[in-house]
C-alpha cells in the first residue's frame, strides 16, 4: 500500500543501493538536496519518474526510490519525452552531465527546449568528462589540460545557460552543488513550472577537475565572485554588497561597478527574470572580469508541448470521431495479393 503523500520522509525515497560515486563527489549533495526536496513537493512516489544518459550523474535513478531509467548516452530528454506524452501526470526529471548533454546529446536537449516538453532537465556541469577518465568536455575552460589534451584544450567552451535560452527553453536557472539552501528551492521553482525547466548546476569533480569552481564555493571568497540574481532586486554582490552590475545603454553591455566610487544604488541593474536579453548578458558572465550569476536567470512560462498535443488530439477526436483502425489499413492505395 502507498504511503500517505503528508507523511513522507526523505528516507521514502532513498534506495537500497550503494551510492558509489567517488569520495568528495558534488553528486552526493545534489542527490541528498533531491531526496530531501521530493517530500515537500507533495507528490506521491509513483508519480516520479528520474531519466538518465550516461556519466557519473546518471548513476542518480538508481540511488532514488522511485520510477526511473537509465538510458543510452544523450538520449535522455528523447527517452523522457516518450515517459511525458505517454502518461503526463508524471513528474519526469531528466539528469545529465555537460557531456551526455552538450555534446553527442546537444541536438536532444536542444529539441526538447525546444519543443517546451514539461522535463525538469538538471544538468551537472563540472567541466570534464568524469565517468572516462577526465577527457575535456564542451564547458571544459580553454587551457584545461586532460588525457584528451594534455598541452592544454584550445576549444572555446559552450555556456549551458546560454545554450538553453538560445533554444528556447521558458526556464532557466543556475546553482550550485553544495548549496542546498539556495538549490533546493530553485529545483522547486522549476518542478512547479508547467513547461520545459533547465537548472545548470555547477558541480565538482575531486578527481579530474578539482576546485574548478572554488572561488564561487569557497564561502570566504565566494561573495566577491558571484552575484545572486533574484527577480526585482538589485544586482550586488561582494562581502559587503558593495559591488554591482551596471548597465552600460550605449554599448548594451554589463559592467562591474563599485558603490560609492564609480555608481549608486540608482545605477545598479535591477534583474528581471522576464527579460530574455537581460538573462542571456547575466548568463555569459564569467571570471575574471565578472561575478557568476546563479538563481533563476529566465522564467516566462507559455503552454507547453503536452499540453498542445493533448489539446490537439482531443480536437481531433471531436471533429473526426472515433479512429477505426481497420478502416484506416484499408483507406487509400491498397492491393489484393494472389
Amino acid at each position: 500500500m502507498n504511503q500517505a503523500v503528508d507523511t513522507l520522509t526523505i528516507d521514502d525515497f532513498s534506495s537500497d543501493q550503494e551510492v558509489r560515486w567517488c569520495p568528495g563527489c558534488g553528486d552526493y549533495a545534489v542527490l541528498k538536496t533531491i531526496q530531501k526536496l521530493m517530500p515537500e513537493l507533495k507528490r506521491p512516489r509513483e508519480s516520479q519518474v528520474f531519466v538518465s544518459g550516461i556519466g557519473c550523474s546518471s548513476r542518480f535513478p538508481y540511488y532514488m526510490e522511485t520510477y526511473g531509467f537509465h538510458t543510452i548516452h544523450g538520449r535522455a530528454p528523447s527517452v523522457a519525452t516518450g515517459v511525458k506524452l505517454a502518461n503526463p501526470e508524471l513528474d519526469v526529471w531528466v539528469i545529465t552531465g555537460d557531456g551526455d548533454a552538450l555534446s553527442i546529446g546537444g541536438n536532444h536537449t536542444m529539441h526538447a527546449l525546444r519543443r517546451n516538453v514539461d522535463l525538469n532537465i538538471l544538468l551537472f556541469n563540472n567541466e570534464i568528462y568524469g565517468l572516462t577518465k577526465g577527457q575535456y568536455s564542451p564547458t571544459s575552460k580553454v587551457g584545461t589540460r586532460s588525457p584528451s589534451t594534455p598541452d592544454g584544450s584550445v576549444d572555446r567552451p559552450l555556456s549551458p545557460c546560454a545554450i538553453a535560452l538560445g533554444a528556447g527553453a521558458p526556464f532557466v536557472a543556475r546553482s550550485i552543488d553544495t548549496e542546498m539552501k539556495h538549490l533546493s528551492p530553485v529545483v522547486k521553482e522549476a518542478h512547479a513550472h508547467e513547461g520545459a525547466s533547465f537548472v545548470e548546476i555547477l558541480q565538482n569533480c575531486p578527481i579530474y577537475n578539482d576546485g574548478i569552481f572554488e572561488q564561487v564555493k569557497n564561502k570566504k571568497i565566494a561573495p566577491d565572485f558571484r552575484v545572486e540574481a533574484e527577480h526585482g532586486q538589485p544586482l550586488l554582490f561582494g562581502k559587503d554588497k558593495n559591488k554591482g552590475i551596471r548597465l552600460n545603454r550605449d554599448e548594451l553591455t554589463l559592467e562591474v561597478v563599485n558603490l560609492g566610487e564609480n555608481a549608486e544604488m540608482e545605477d545598479i541593474l535591477v534583474h528581471d527574470q522576464t527579460n530574455l536579453a537581460q538573462a542571456q548578458l547575466l548568463a555569459a558572465m564569467q571570471g575574471p572580469e565578472f561575478p557568476v550569476a546563479i538563481g533563476i536567470l529566465y522564467y516566462s512560462p507559455v503552454t507547453a508541448y503536452v499540453s498542445d498535443v493533448t489539446d490537439q488530439r482531443l480536437k481531433l477526436r471531436e471533429s473526426r470521431g472515433q479512429a477505426d483502425l481497420g478502416k484506416l489499413l484499408l483507406s487509400g492505395h491498397t492491393w489484393t495479393v494472389k
